[in-house]
């Protein structure tokens, strides 16, 4: 069941099935290959922290632009919000617009 999850895991975080098949080949040769696993995971931990970034950043620009469309129908235009770019946004949209614009 564990050789499945660690499966699934690589597959999903867009290893190749080749190199899928590649690393259980290694995981039967034993205690030799822990180097060569232990390069694949922290490869694989890096695309996957690039990736939570790039989601995080996808994320707060939605918030973002959740919070100022609400804010231009509740004011009825652009006007207030306008004035409050790029820097004396409510805190928290504040940083959502700055990690979205980074």
């Amino acid at each position: 069941v564990e050789a499945l999850r660690v499966i699934e895991c690589l597959k999903a975080s867009g290893l190749e099935i080749k190199d899928i098949k590649q690393f259980m080949d290694w995981a039967t040769q034993g205690a030799e290959t822990y180097e060569k696993r232990r390069v694949l995971f922290e490869a694989r931990r890096e695309v996957i922290e690039a990736e939570i970034s790039n989601l995080q950043k996808m994320l707060d620009m939605v918030k973002f632009k959740c919070w100022y469309y609400e804010t231009a129908i509740k004011d009825g235009n652009e006007n207030g919000i306008s004035a409050m770019l790029p820097n004396n946004l409510p805190k928290d949209i504040q940083t959502a617009y700055d990690n979205a614009h980074s």
